[in-house]
């Protein structure tokens, strides 16, 4: 089992965890804490009959071995992890998986090198702050750009402000800051006050990674992106997650979840995540509704 030590609600439908991840073997450091990098995952099992759910790591504590997780309810499985309080445990949690950001294994010297500009958008602010975090600890800043819908949405804006160069904050509907979407941002910072960029790294919704892919692609500002999204197993078994990278097939978990954005098809990866969308709403219904919900409409298939 793995204990929750802290359980917090960050926004509407958001919410951190930081879980104790301790290794079964000898060591008595907790093995995913001691071993795990910016961009991988975790996956987690509520108890033994419980869905898996592949989350990317948030932050970790090497000393204290544990592992923070974000994430957003949008199906049963979340939903019911959502209620989980400090004092309760996991029945798994896996990992590392995936593979590390790719600065990871750059020559540091070469690293300091360049200008990186996050992008980060929703409950994809979680993966994006254990990178950036990173390349502070490495003496290096980064511009980072955060967008949400609304300010009530906005998550982690003060731990990202400790480890941003600079950090830019947006949201739709202006309620914070600034009004406008994360594209607006990036075109300020480039066309208008003439900053320069090495690479971008965009996480957040698909629709918002497409949209900031074609805008850097005519910006010639190289793009990564994390196809964590589109995940259900996590381990390549199902399939779910194959989406086409230029001429080639590949698996977000096992492949990724970090991908050349400018070489992604989001359509096909959009079109793909919207069918597993109505089977998650299904689940929600049943166990929302509990014994009243007889699957009468003919489609979730609770009347079978």
């Amino acid at each position: 089992m793995y204990p929750i030590l802290k359980a917090e609600k960050l926004a509407d439908k958001i919410f951190l965890m930081d879980v104790e991840a301790p290794r079964v073997a000898k060591s008595c450091q907790p093995r995913v804490a001691k071993s795990c990098q910016p961009g991988e995952f975790v996956i987690v099992k509520i108890d033994e009959a419980g869905e898996r759910i592949p989350l990317t790591i948030c932050d970790y504590n090497r000393e204290e071995g544990t592992i923070t997780i974000v994430f957003q309810t949008v199906g049963a499985s979340s939903e019911k992890m959502s209620h989980l309080q400090a004092g309760d445990s996991f029945h798994d949690f896996v990992g590392p998986l995936g593979n590390p950001s790719e600065f990871v294994k750059e020559d540091l010297e070469v690293l300091k090198n360049k200008k990186y500009l996050f992008v980060a958008g929703g409950v994809g602010t979680a993966p994006v702050y254990p990178q950036v975090k990173w390349l502070k600890e490495h003496g290096i800043d980064a511009d980072v750009i955060v967008g949400a819908k609304t300010k009530d949405l906005l998550i982690l804006e003060k731990e990202m402000e400790a480890v941003a160069g600079n950090l830019y904050v947006t949201t739709d509907d202006g309620s914070y800051v600034r009004k406008g979407m994360v594209t607006d941002v990036i075109k300020d910072l480039v066309q208008n006050q003439g900053k320069k960029y090495d690479v971008c790294v965009a996480i957040g919704p698909m629709i918002m990674m497409k949209f900031v892919c074609l805008l850097t692609k005519k910006l010639e500002i190289p793009t990564i992106v994390s196809l964590n999204p589109i995940m259900v197993d996590g381990t390549g078994m199902c399939g779910a997650c194959r989406v086409t990278v230029g001429d080639q097939v590949k698996f977000a978990c096992v492949d990724g979840p970090e991908f050349d954005g400018h070489l992604v098809n989001f359509d096909e990866a959009m079109e793909r995540q919207r069918i597993y969308k109505t089977q998650e709403g299904r689940a929600m219904l049943r166990l929302k509704e509990g014994d009243t919900h007889h699957g009468g409409c003919g489609q979730c298939g609770g009347d079978k």
